[in-house]
């Protein structure tokens, strides 16, 4: 075999082993993705059908009901509500009136976290969250004076 050919089927078979490595790092990344979506746009239908999200907002004072291990709370950015439901043991900084993030799939109508957690400090809100909240309770300001 001649050195030019043997120096291209080196580089081919490189070539080849690096874009199987790239397309199996890229498999389980987007696996692993987890969107954030509010309350609002989950019950606007904009949530992700067949893969694991995640929602942001406020537990709902009075929604904290458990069966058991399994637990059943209201995830809420003033503006919408999210039944959740989750099996498992919760993060000591859960409370009503805190702010959570769940992440799971909807399905049936109710929202099945597989992983709950909790805000750390009553200061901190990611700012996507924050930014949620802020526009729902606008839009309910906006909603409250118009029938004034």
């Amino acid at each position: 075999m001649k050195a030019w050919k043997r120096r291209g089927a080196i580089v081919v078979g490189g070539v080849a082993v690096v874009s199987i490595a790239a397309a199996l790092v890229l498999n389980a990344l987007n696996s692993n993705i987890a969107l954030y979506v509010t309350p609002s746009e989950v019950a606007a239908g904009k949530a992700p059908r067949d893969s694991a999200f995640r929602i942001g907002g406020m537990v709902k004072e009075g929604s904290v009901r458990r069966d058991n291990l399994t637990v059943h709370f209201v995830v809420t950015d003033t503006a919408k509500d999210i039944p959740v439901s989750y099996t498992g043991i919760l993060p000591d900084l859960f409370k009503e009136g805190k702010g959570a993030v769940v992440q799971g799939r909807f399905k049936d109508g109710q929202f099945a976290a597989s992983e709950v957690l909790a805000k750390h400090d009553e200061n901190y809100m990611p700012p996507a969250a924050q930014h949620a909240v802020d526009q729902a309770q606008r839009a309910q300001n906006t909603v409250q004076e118009a029938t004034k």
